[in-house]
């Protein structure tokens, strides 16, 4: 049975995202299999995000993954990521610091994340702490300048501050 779950997991993973009716149909098979494996339930969960954007559905799913496995590692930024496109800040902030704990998770990633949670919240000073904390825990160049692009994105979105206006104004004498 182990042989036809991860066929049709393969099948999925293969399909998604260019063929979401074969990927659908190929997590349907895989979930008659194991209806609670986590790679399933995560894909799942992932295609009623990024596809159909249905994010109720997709936290369900998530919810459900990480319920079988803690350590399914690849569920974390995803489900985050539904958190914060639906604006459940609190339970995104809530996750975020629960999977910080999880050893194995991808610290940077999620440091990232926290800082788009305060961006969100118009938080902008706060967000560009934890992008530098982010950068800080990352080791890959890539990720470094993903880094870089959203700290510049986010600084274009703080108010500009106004020049002062010179204090040496010349006085009229009488």
């Amino acid at each position: 049975m182990s042989n036809l779950l991860d066929k049709y997991l393969f099948q999925a993973l293969d399909a998604y995202p260019y063929n979401l009716e074969e990927a659908v149909e190929s997590l349907n098979y895989a979930l008659s299999y194991d209806q609670k494996n986590p790679i399933a339930l995560g894909l799942m969960g992932q295609i009623y995000a990024e596809s159909l954007k249905n994010y109720q559905i997709a936290k369900d799913y998530y919810q459900q993954a990480l319920a079988e496995d803690m350590y399914a590692l690849d569920i974390y930024p995803k489900y985050i990521d539904v958190l914060l496109w639906n604006e459940d800040y609190n339970e995104a902030k809530k996750l975020i610091d629960f999977a910080l704990t999880v050893k194995g998770t991808d610290k940077a990633m999620l440091l990232l994340k926290k800082g788009i949670l305060f961006e969100q919240k118009g938080s902008y000073i706060k967000a560009l702490k934890w992008l530098k904390l982010a950068k800080k825990n990352t080791y890959n160049n890539h990720f470094m300048n993903e880094i870089n692009e959203e700290k510049e994105r986010i600084k274009n979105k703080m108010p500009k501050k106004k020049k002062g206006k010179s204090s040496s104004k010349k006085t009229k004498k009488k």
